[in-house]
């Protein structure tokens, strides 16, 4: 069968179950290590048995929702590839817009930067390879995540520190920048996740107790104890928490100016707390 025809049978069967139909072909691509050219040339190509072969492997593991990123091993975020798997949550493009306000907020100016509860590292290392000058930090409660976020590190050659902590716990700072894209998804809203999210991405980096808040809760209470004078925090929040999360790091730190900032799509998607120089 030529390639065209038998992806289409395969994507029709991916919508019937809720997944997107495009997903198939990238995921193809990638693992053929096509340009787009080379996949389009191919549309109108016999499929050898192995690479039928490898299209139902594909189809089977995104019809039992395994996100392509996944099954491709790696995702791109702020413009490098990052090695991802079930260990840790899929960096999405809301967050580069969070790394993207950082370094236009910051310039060159040497800082001691944490990122809490790093993942695979894409917030941290991103921002060491942005600003070779900045001393950054990262942190997870997840032993398995930073195993991760330090293989990301190492193939970047990216210099972050990475050390095992629940929040602030374990890490005694001085900070002056403070980044984190916590798990903020409250238990109550499991309906708005994804199927492909929900069966495999690690529930501890997507869910946080008290409404999705406990997170942030434990950020405002610690973070005054290690923030310098005119440290600033970024956090990512979901589009609800915007009015919440900003009470909660406003009574932190009643000094300084705590703005809640809207992403591309205009959802309420980032909390900023600075002494308001911007």
């Amino acid at each position: 069968m030529l390639l065209g025809p038998l992806l289409a049978q395969y994507e029709e069967a991916l919508i019937v179950v809720g997944e997107e139909a495009e997903s198939l072909s990238f995921a193809y691509r990638a693992l053929k290590n096509w340009t787009f050219t080379d996949f389009v040339l191919a549309l109108q190509k016999e499929v050898e048995a192995e690479d039928q072969d490898l299209l139902e492997s594909i189809f089977e593991q995104l019809k039992h929702h395994v996100p392509p990123q996944y099954i491709i091993g790696s995702a791109e975020f702020c413009g490098h590839v990052f090695t991802v798997d079930k260990r840790v949550l899929i960096p999405r493009p809301e967050t580069e817009e969070l790394v993207d306000l950082i370094l236009e907020e910051n310039d060159e100016e040497a800082l001691r930067v944490l990122d809490i509860g790093t993942g695979s590292g894409a917030i941290a290392i991103s921002l060491a390879l942005a600003r070779s000058n900045w001393q950054v930090q990262a942190s997870d409660i997840s032993e398995e995540a930073l195993e991760l976020a330090q293989e990301n590190a190492n193939q970047l050659e990216a210099n972050v520190s990475f050390k095992s902590s629940d929040v602030l716990e374990q890490l005694s700072g001085p900070y002056d920048l403070i980044v984190s894209n916590p798990p903020y998804i409250s238990r109550d809203d499991v309906e708005e996740v994804g199927p492909n999210v929900l069966a495999s991405e690690p529930h501890l980096a997507l869910f946080a107790d008290r409404d999705g808040y406990a997170i942030y809760e434990k950020i405002a209470q610690q973070a005054p104890n290690v923030l310098t004078a005119d440290g600033k925090v970024y956090l990512e929040i979901g589009y609800k928490q915007g009015a919440k999360v900003k009470e909660l790091f406003q009574e932190a730190f009643p000094d300084k100016r705590v703005r809640v900032l809207k992403d591309q799509f205009g959802q309420d998607r980032m909390v900023v707390v600075d002494n308001g120089s911007i």
